[in-house]
This record gives structure tokens, C-alpha cells and sequence, in this order.
């Protein structure tokens, strides 16, 4: 056998060795992440059950992400299914036995909501606590008391079915779960006055940075399939998806009708919530996005 043939074979089996290997570690590093104990300093908050924070809780549940992956309902829903193994499906947060929050302690609520961390200590992996961590206590009480306050539905627990590339990526540390995104140490914020103004439009603003990255210059979602967009740069500058909008009422527009201005679709963004912000909320935003600074995209 010529000299070249056989060097070519051994790189052959070197590669499907090296990789081979790499899917074991991978894997058995996925598993150690997802089993380890994540401590927080946890305190409660207060879950008024007066009818303006059920009222409260419930603009917030329908307008901050919560209906995209729990359903409008609470009883749970997919959100994700590339049919190539990857499969993610909220569960059912309604009360009653059997249900995941069933034995949920005020402590509970926090911990999985601010902290992304199951009450056994194990990290959520799709939670986007990183939105729900700068909640104002009062906005974090009223967000519980509105779903304990939910009709009990039939439905099941989390699904949770990754893909061999995506938990690949997950153990090696290039997609990070709900609780490594988190400056656990960081108190809850500071409640500002609700109005068209930056200050508020920051706040508003913390529901964005899951996709669009903490710097909300956007990129590729991790862990999303393939074939999913990449989240849009929303800082000033060249490539901004915010040149498109030249005032307020454009923006507005597109968080209503997931449109464009030119009526082109945007695709991915949670527009069953975002349309249901109210006009304070999503003026105050788009205020707020023209303030941040500029940043190159993908850089999250």
C-alpha cells in the first residue's frame, strides 16, 4: 500500500477516534453541569393578592415572554422542534397536585424566577431568568400572584430533549443554562416611574437582552436550531436593525404586527408578547434603544 494511502487511513481513524472521544467527554460534561448544586442567597418577596396586582401580574405574564413557552393559559407548550432531536416544551405552571409548582415555598418562586434555579438547586437550562432577574420585587410578586391565581389545566412537566450538537455545546461551555447568565449577587432593582423615558425604557428593556445578549447587539440564539435567525443588533451605529425604524410609531408598529416597515416578516421574535405591551412600555423602549452604546454585531 503506497505510503500517502496509508497516512490518509490513519488520519481517518485519528479523526473519527478524536471525535469520538470528544462526543464522550461532551456528553459526560453536559450531564456533570446539569446535576451540579447552584447555591443563591434567596430572600422572598411579598405576593399581594389585591386586584391591582393580579392586574399587574397579569400584563406581565402576557407581555414579557411568559405565554410563549407556558401558553397563555399556564398549561404548557412546545416552542421548539427542529426535528433533528431538539425539542423544548414549557410545563405546566398551573396549580394543582402533581404539577411542577405544586410545592412550590415563596422561596421557590424566586429562586427558579430571579436565579434560574430548580428549588432541588440544579439550574434551569431554558429558563430566561436573565429577563426576569432585574424585576423589581413588586413586579416579581405580581407576576406569582397572577399565575398561583390560574385555573388549574391538564398538562405535564418540561420537556427537555437536546440534540447531540447542542448538548455538545452546552458541556464544553459555548451555550450557557439559565444560571451562568445570572450575577446572582446583583439586588433587585429599583423601581422607577413608569412613563416614556429612558429610565423606564431601560427597565422595559431587560426582557430583550435573552436573545439579544446583554449588550443587545444580537447574534446567533444559543442553542436555537440551525435554521432560526440570528437576534437582531439593536445598538446604534452600522448593521443596527433600529435604522430601519425612523421614529417611535415605526417601532411600535412592528412590535404590534411583526412586521417591518417595508412589510417584510421578521421572524423568530416572541410577537405574541411584544405585541401585547402597552404604549408607555414600547415608546419607553424605543427610547431607550436610542441611548445605548454602539456596538458590533454579535457580540450579545
Amino acid at each position: 500500500m503506497k505510503r500517502w494511502v496509508k497516512w490518509v487511513l490513519g488520519a481517518g481513524v485519528a479523526l473519527v477516534l478524536l471525535a469520538a472521544g470528544a462526543t464522550l467527554v461532551g456528553t459526560a460534561l453536559a450531564d456533570r453541569k446539569a446535576q451540579r448544586l447552584v447555591q443563591v442567597k434567596v430572600r422572598p418577596v411579598a405576593f399581594p393578592a389585591d386586584a391591582q396586582s393580579l392586574e399587574r401580574g397579569k400584563y406581565l405574564f402576557s407581555s414579557r415572554g411568559c405565554v410563549d413557552c407556558h401558553g397563555a393559559n399556564g398549561a404548557g407548550r412546545e416552542f421548539i422542534n427542529d426535528g433533528h432531536g431538539l425539542r423544548l416544551a414549557g410545563p405546566n405552571i398551573t396549580p394543582g397536585e402533581g404539577k411542577v409548582v405544586a410545592r412550590y415555598t415563596p422561596e421557590d418562586w424566586v429562586r427558579t424566577l430571579r436565579h434560574g434555579v430548580k428549588p432541588d438547586g440544579r439550574p434551569l437550562f431554558i429558563m430566561p431568568s436573565e429577563d426576569y432577574n432585574r424585576f423589581t420585587d413588586a413586579d416579581l410578586g405580581a407576576l406569582v400572584t397572577y399565575v398561583r391565581s390560574l385555573p388549574p389545566q391538564p398538562g405535564g412537566a418540561a420537556v427537555l430533549e437536546l440534540s447531540l450538537p447542542v448538548k455538545l455545546l452546552y458541556g464544553f461551555g459555548a451555550i450557557e443554562d439559565a444560571a451562568q447568565k445570572i450575577d446572582h449577587s446583583l439586588p433587585p432593582a429599583t423601581p422607577v416611574a413608569e412613563g416614556v423615558t429612558v429610565a423606564h425604557g431601560a427597565y422595559v428593556a431587560n426582557m430583550c437582552i435573552g436573545c439579544h445578549g446583554p449588550g443587545l447587539s444580537g447574534g446567533k440564539i444559543p442553542g436555537t436550531p440551525p435554521d432560526w435567525a440570528a437576534a437582531a443588533n439593536l445598538t446604534p451605529g452600522q448593521g443596527s436593525a433600529m435604522a430601519r425604524y425612523k421614529d417611535t410609531g415605526q417601532f411600535v408598529a412592528m412590535l404590534r404586527s411583526g412586521k417591518r416597515p417595508d412589510g417584510t416578516a421578521v421572524t423568530v421574535m416572541p410577537f405574541e408578547s411584544l405585541r401585547e405591551l402597552n404604549d408607555v412600555d414600547a415608546q419607553a423602549l424605543y427610547a431607550y434603544l436610542q441611548t445605548v452604546p454602539a456596538r458590533p454585531f454579535g457580540q450579545r
